[in-house]
């Protein structure tokens, strides 16, 4: 498995398009393997963010735009995650193991003015990479069949923020979805040269946006505050193109090089709802510059894609997660850990797929640190960022996959006043 890591801003846009990510067999069904959100602040608090405005001014939040009142500095975030999973079936007795690392996240954020705060970023959305073979010998002939997949969505986004007044504001952020997937079936028995594949290639070009709210009260004479936040994804545009072809040939060489290769049947479909309507709902209750706890319901509505010649229906997901951070005193010098920002989370998760009955879910626990670099001060919080997080999915029922995961996340925040013309000297 190839293996990327950040080594400079400039170079990190020569992986964005070859880094391989690593995922679960379950990838294997529509887009693949979708990340939830890739930045460690929110991952580390078990995916919590519609209703979270950082206390600091270095934070932009892209998952809820309008959550960057506070944002007043230039912020460049380079982030990478690390992906251990451990598959484990009834099936034969199945046990396996993928890891990975690739880069997670990278993003810009800037306020335009004292009201108005923008952000660039980019992150993986999807991906697919595996490779099954399943053997079944009946009547001495053995049967053969490998499923192959490969491919990465991407999303870039643009956020835009809006600060109406003390306690109300709002935001848009415009998503572009890129990527190619790419699916393989083959069937082949011992008795022929001969092999039946089942192509299905789709290419990815879409758009949709984001809105968002916040409400924000502070007691000042309690410090204690209350945050409530909402979102909605919609204006899906363009779709996913997807080419499928049933041929049987045969290869040529033991590099896999087709030959008398002859077309069985061939089409080409459109899937219009790929990214179908999103909402999330979150409320948050804390202490100034202390203490954050959120909880968060989040919605998505199923859709159907084209695969292997046949439309695949997915179901309504939701998805709960509760989290937040601990400070324990920023303005204590002398003890290093007090400054440190504490942060924890957990989440569940009812997957999109429905197999033999039974439901994907998901869930899992996750904590994580920012450790403030030696020159950082409460105004100007600048960082390293690590996270983790462990988890399950899946179930053993009906020969199916139980999947457990730790994943790692390492990754840079830097903030600072910069690009600003001095008013003074």
């Amino acid at each position: 498995m190839k293996k990327i890591f950040v080594v400079s801003f400039i170079s990190a846009g020569y992986f964005l398009n070859a880094q391989s990510l690593g995922n679960s067999p379950y990838a294997t069904y529509g887009i693949g393997d979708v990340k939830y959100d890739n930045t460690i602040e929110t991952t580390s608090m078990g995916g919590i963010s519609t209703a979270f405005i950082s206390d600091f001014t270095s934070s932009f939040n892209f998952a809820n735009p309008a959550n960057n009142a506070n944002f007043e500095l230039t912020s460049i975030r380079l982030e990478a995650t690390n992906e251990n999973n451990y598959f484990k079936s009834n099936y034969n007795d199945m046990k396996s193991t993928k890891h990975s690392t690739y880069l997670s996240n990278i993003a810009l954020a800037f306020p335009l003015s004292p009201k108005v705060k923008m952000g660039l970023s980019y992150q993986p959305y999807s991906s697919k990479s595996y490779d099954i073979l399943s053997t079944e010998t009946r009547d001495g002939i053995a049967y053969n069949n490998r499923f192959k997949g490969s491919g990465t969505l991407n999303t870039a986004q643009v956020a835009v923020s809006y600060k109406i007044d003390q306690q109300f504001s709002v935001g848009a952020r415009a998503n572009l979805y890129f990527g190619d997937l790419y699916d393989l079936n083959e069937f082949g028995t011992s008795t022929s040269e001969y092999v039946n594949g089942y192509e299905t290639k789709n290419k990815v070009r879409n758009f949709n946006f984001t809105l968002g709210t916040s409400y924000q009260t502070l007691n000042t004479r309690t410090d204690k505050k209350l945050t409530i936040g909402a979102t909605a994804t919609f204006g899906n545009t363009s779709n996913m193109t997807t080419e499928y072809i049933n041929s049987t040939y045969r290869f040529a060489d033991q590099a896999g090089t087709k030959t008398d290769e002859k077309t069985i049947e061939q089409k080409n479909t459109s899937s219009k709802n790929l990214l179908p309507l999103q909402a999330s709902l979150g409320v948050g209750y804390g202490s100034e510059n202390h203490w954050f706890f959120s909880g968060q319901i989040d919605y998505k509505k199923g859709e159907d894609v084209s695969y292997f010649g046949k439309s695949f229906d997915f179901q309504d997901t939701y998805r709960i997660s509760a989290g937040g951070w601990y400070l324990p005193n920023y303005n204590n010098f002398r003890n290093y850990f007090s400054r440190v920002i504490y942060r924890y989370g957990a989440f569940y998760e009812r997957g999109n797929l429905k197999l033999e009955g039974n439901s994907i879910n998901k869930f899992g626990i996750s904590a994580g640190v920012m450790l403030p670099f030696k020159t950082s001060s409460i105004t100007r919080m600048s960082g390293l960022e690590i996270g983790v997080e462990i988890g399950k999915r899946g179930t053993l029922n009906d020969n199916l996959i139980n999947q457990n995961f730790i994943n790692f996340r390492i990754g840079f925040n830097f903030a600072d006043k910069w690009f600003r013309k001095t008013l003074y000297n």
